[in-house]
This record gives C-alpha cells, sequence and structure tokens, in this order.
C-alpha cells in the first residue's frame, strides 16, 4: 500500500514571498479554462532562468490558486530538496522529488503534478536558443501518463528565459567535475551579468522580463488508451507534446517579442502618480 502523498501547506509562510517574487516578472496567464480545477493531472512546462525559474513559481502558484480544494504538486531537483530548512520548506509547500515513484503517487492520490521534463538541460539551454523547447528526448512523463490514463496538460512559457543571459550549459566542465555522479546534473552553466560578468553557476541579478504562461488543452494522446510499453506509441506522444508546446511558445513570442521591456513598462506603469508616464517611452 502507497503511504498517501503530504498535501500542501496553502497558509506555508513560503507563500507570500512566491507571490512577491513572480510579481517581479509581471506575469500573465491564459488558458486557465484549461487547467482542471479537481481531479489527476500532469502539467508539462518548459523549463527556463537555471536556477532563477520564474515559470515554475508563477505556474504552480496559478495551481494552488485555481484547485483551493484539490492537491497540487511539482517535483523539483534533489539539491533543492537536500538544502537545510529551504528543502523542508518546499516538500511543505508541494515540492516533490524528481523521481516517478514520488509523481505516480501524488496522481494516484488525486493530485495535479507539475512536472519540466527538459529539467536543467533546457532550464540551461544557451540564451540564443530561448525560443525553444528542449525535452532532452525525456520521455518519462509518456509513459506515466499512458500507463495511469490521466490526462496531460501543457504550461507553456516565455520570457523567463529573457531574464538571464546563459552563454553556454557548459557540459565539458560538469563531466570533468563529475557532476552527473554527485549531484545527477549534466550542466554547469556560464552566464554573463551583473554582478560577476561572466562567470560560472553564480546568481547574477535577473532582468524583470514578463513571463507568460498559456495553459493548453489535454493532449489528444493523454485523453485516450496508450500502450506505455509500446515504443512506437510512445516516441509518436513524445514528438506530438513537444510539436504542439514549440508551436505555442512560438506564437506566444510573436505576440510578445521582448519580455524585458514589456515587464519594465509594467513595473514602470505600477509606479505612483505622474511617475506612471515613463511606462509610456518604451
Amino acid at each position: 500500500m502507497n503511504t498517501p502523498t503530504p498535501l500542501p501547506d496553502i497558509d506555508h509562510p513560503l507563500i507570500p514571498v512566491a507571490r512577491a517574487y513572480t510579481r517581479y516578472f509581471p506575469p500573465r496567464i491564459t488558458g486557465l479554462e484549461n487547467l482542471p480545477t479537481e481531479g489527476p493531472a500532469l502539467i508539462i512546462g518548459n523549463h527556463s532562468s537555471i536556477y532563477w525559474a520564474p515559470e515554475v513559481w508563477i505556474t504552480f502558484m496559478t495551481m494552488l490558486d485555481h484547485r483551493r480544494d484539490e492537491p497540487s504538486f511539482g517535483v523539483a531537483h534533489d539539491i533543492l530538496l537536500r538544502l537545510p530548512v529551504l528543502g523542508e520548506s518546499l516538500q511543505s509547500l508541494g515540492a516533490l522529488p524528481a523521481c516517478r515513484e514520488a509523481a505516480a503517487n501524488a496522481v494516484k492520490d488525486g493530485g495535479a503534478v507539475l512536472v519540466y521534463p527538459g529539467g536543467d538541460w533546457e532550464a540551461c539551454r544557451p540564451w540564443t536558443e530561448r525560443g525553444k523547447v528542449d525535452f532532452a528526448g525525456r520521455r518519462g512523463f509518456v509513459r506515466l501518463a499512458l500507463e495511469l490514463g490521466v490526462p496531460v496538460i501543457p504550461a507553456v512559457a516565455n520570457g523567463g528565459h529573457d531574464a538571464i543571459f546563459v552563454l553556454s550549459r557548459g557540459e565539458r566542465t560538469a563531466r570533468l567535475l563529475g557532476l552527473d555522479k554527485l549531484m545527477r546534473a549534466k550542466v554547469f552553466p556560464y552566464t554573463v551579468g551583473l554582478p560577476f560578468g561572466i562567470a560560472p553557476v553564480l546568481p547574477q541579478v535577473p532582468l524583470p522580463a514578463s513571463v507568460q504562461v498559456s495553459f493548453l488543452p489535454p493532449l489528444q494522446w493523454s485523453t485516450e488508451p496508450g500502450d506505455h510499453c509500446d515504443t512506437a506509441t510512445v516516441d509518436r506522444c513524445y514528438e506530438h507534446t513537444v510539436s504542439t508546446m514549440q508551436a505555442e511558445l512560438d506564437r506566444l513570442r510573436a505576440e510578445m517579442p521582448n519580455p524585458v521591456t514589456t515587464g519594465i513598462r509594467a513595473h514602470l506603469a505600477g509606479l505612483p502618480g505622474p511617475l506612471s508616464a515613463l511606462a509610456g517611452l518604451l
């Protein structure tokens, strides 16, 4: 018998902090009607901006607000969950280990689980690839959805990867340091920004890029019976997922091609009195 997944604490003291954090990246949410208010689901997102990952917090907070009477969870890298204090806080808020068993148990308990298949590989892609969905061929979410018969809801995000200038994933450095064995990490990203200039890993100050999150209808393959052990079926579902999300990301980028400018304009428009007129200069 599986142990029930602990429910997120919707009154957790970290929530006001998370809300303030997401306001730094003025969010725009669309397609909320496609996010189920009850029952199990896999919410699949594209990952950005290394550890800053504003799309994660924006998407997860939206799930908590939209599913107030139903559990919502999100998978997180082991590195975060092992951190003192923060790791325990994240787990209380609904963070799960990034493993199949944890996600499956949460879905079986009726939860909506937020998953980023691309993980650190996608989150650390170069800035020049900010308009690309890159799951690195990871198909675990497809097999899980087919096996459990749960709908897959894409949550496509634009803007987060404009906030940080990633020069390289640093795959070679990661291999030399043995990070794959030590931390299950294949990247050691190099960025350029303030205050460190060109630097590896160190937390540069992110730009206040506006972040769009678009919830799409359940993918058709996830609403029909399928064989999670059949390679051809899994491949077809994976390719359909990536192509659908890439098409939506292309649309979002055409709609908002300059997320940083849009974000700065939103902050200026929120200034008191005549200072809000500064937004019109951008």
